[in-house]
């Protein structure tokens, strides 16, 4: 029983050393922007630094520091990349997809267990609204074909339902609600950006097609009651 208590123990600790271990911290950052990484702590004396990147073929240098200066050896990263040697901070600025990937800080010629993930991501487009006509002169259908994450909404700022397809992103179904100042976005979004479409307004939908409009003649008529003709084509009921 002794063993077998001392074995749990064991399995325990080493759990534990594995989650505590190395911790780490995943940014995502747009194309052409800006990141910044700092080590957790960096206890005196500081010596030199090293910052290096790994990605999937390479490990390379992004940035040193020791008693003879700064050095960049690497041309991915030149220009662009400063070390705060107090702090331990790296900055890079004018990112590309390239400098996607692990990141990990040398202090006194000793790795340290704390690393840094680093995705760099394209902007969203601006979207673009495709109309669908239907059958159904008082229904069409709004499509947004992009793969990102869609959110559509109307004037009022409610979220509307997407439909997926066969098509590429999103579908809504509008209904003529007879009034021209109603219309609906679409808006892309990713970990880093989103861009929002041009309103699609009611009235460029229908085209007021479907909203008639009457006019009213009077007309008073001897030892008869006063007379209202409706000039429009269609059953009227007047209330005087």
């Amino acid at each position: 029983i002794k063993m077998l208590l001392f074995r749990y123990s064991t399995a325990v600790i080493c759990a534990v050393f594995i989650v505590t271990g190395a911790v780490s911290d995943e940014k995502k950052a747009v194309l052409g922007g800006t990141v910044s990484f700092s080590p957790a702590k960096i206890d005196p004396p500081v010596n030199s630094i090293i910052w290096k990147h790994r990605n999937s073929e390479t490990v390379v240098k992004a940035i040193e520091w020791d008693d003879e200066g700064f050095n960049t050896p690497n041309q991915r990263f030149k220009h662009i990349t400063t070390l705060n040697e107090k702090t331990g901070e790296i900055t890079i600025t004018n990112l590309t997809i390239n400098h996607t990937g692990r990141y990990t800080i040398d202090i006194n010629s000793k790795e340290q267990a704390q690393f840094f993930i680093l995705t760099v991501m394209e902007r969203v487009r601006k979207p673009v609204i495709e109309i669908e006509r239907s059958s159904n002169p008082d229904v069409v259908y709004l499509r947004c074909g992009y793969n990102e994450t869609m959110i559509w909404k109307n004037s009022t700022g409610e979220t509307l339902q997407g439909t997926k397809n066969h098509l590429l992103g999103e579908t809504i179904t509008v209904k003529n609600t007879r009034n021209p100042g109603n219309y609906y976005t679409c808006t892309l979004k990713n970990a880093v950006s989103e861009e929002t479409s041009d309103p699609v307004f009611e009235r460029d939908l229908f085209d007021g097609k479907t909203v008639n409009y009457f006019s009213i003649k009077y007309q008073r008529r001897k030892s008869e009651s006063d007379h209202f003709v409706c000039l429009g084509g269609a059953e009227m009921l007047f209330s005087i």
